[in-house]
């Protein structure tokens, strides 16, 4: 059994990565200071491997006792987050990042990074490929959350380079299911509340802009492959599948037989055109491929979620 440090352990992602750790047996302890995780997400864990510790990654922190791996999963994901706190979002990349691996360095842990697919920016390539170094508007309203991420994993490449740390870098592609939070901003959530309110649904644009969606199981699962891999450098895991936010929100409709019309916005600033992974990468190193597909991963997000929370009405 290997103890496992997982910070945000306590948000949408890293409660799902504490939940499977802990089915396979593992220790886990959980930093997560709060600011954008919910206790909600890990009340239902009764177990004596689980810790949350209730921390600040910016500042200097220790575990006093030995962990072997670090999912550093912490930091403001949604738009509404990071545009709400622009500051904290680049300490966490920066030095929280920095405090993080340090003590990966310390525990002699394997260390793995959760970089996004933000930092391709608006790509100019299409699907976007790990050897791709992106197209980012660094001083735009996204920025603070693309450069920190950027940041991070620059970061990550000089502790293994000149540190000597064992880490690796996976970007996360558009991931959705169960505990994301109702009016964070991102595009299910939203369609998923306006359509059980049977309220119109929001599109941005002509809806031509298009995203890959994959589902948190899936996505933990890949998380977990390469932590446990030998790879290094930064590997793709989204789903590959294509869908315009249009197509988006029809199937949105068709899922929760909503009556709701679909109305149009304006785009947000620097919002990308293309999102797709290349998974070739992840096919190769780790034999890993979503299963779960975007209609069946709704329904199993409405089930497992419960209307009152995909309408916002918890506290979490």
């Amino acid at each position: 059994m290997a103890t496992c440090l997982v910070t945000g352990g306590a948000g949408f992602l890293g409660s799902h990565l504490c939940d499977e750790l802990l089915r396979r047996e593992h220790r886990v302890i959980c930093v997560d200071n709060l600011e954008t995780g919910s206790l909600v997400n890990i009340e239902h864990i009764r177990s004596p491997s689980f810790v949350h510790l209730n921390v600040d990654i910016t500042e200097p922190y220790f575990i006093d006792e030995q962990v072997e791996v670090v999912f550093h999963l912490a930091s403001p994901a949604s738009p509404i987050d990071y545009l709400r706190l622009p500051l904290h979002t680049l300490k966490v990349g920066s030095y929280g990042t920095h405090h993080t691996l340090g003590l990966a360095k310390a525990h002699r842990a394997r260390f793995l990074l959760a970089s996004t697919s933000e930092i391709y920016g608006d790509p100019q390539e299409h699907p976007q490929r790990e050897s791709y170094w992106g197209h980012v508007n660094p001083i735009g309203p996204r920025g603070v959350y693309d450069e920190a991420k950027r940041y991070a994993e620059a970061l990550t490449m000089a502790y293994h380079r000149q540190q000597g740390v064992d880490t690796t870098i996976v970007r996360i592609f558009n991931t959705y299911g169960s505990r994301m939070r109702a009016h964070d901003g991102r595009a299910i959530p939203t369609l998923l509340r306006q359509a059980l309110a049977d309220r119109p649904l929001t599109v941005f644009g002509d809806g031509s802009q298009t995203r890959s969606f994959c589902y948190v199981s899936d996505l933990v699962r890949g998380l977990i492959a390469l932590a446990e891999s030998g790879q290094h450098e930064p590997v793709n895991i989204g789903n590959p599948d294509e869908f315009t936010l249009l197509e988006l929100a029809e199937i949105v409709l068709e899922v929760t037989g909503s009556s709701s019309k679909i109305v149009h916005a304006p785009l947000p600033t620097d919002d990308p055109k293309q999102r797709k992974p290349d998974i070739t990468l992840a096919k190769e190193l780790l034999g890993w491929e979503p299963e779960v597909a975007l209609r069946d991963g709704l329904r199993l997000a409405i089930e497992q979620s419960g209307r009152a929370r995909l309408l916002g009405d918890d506290l979490g």
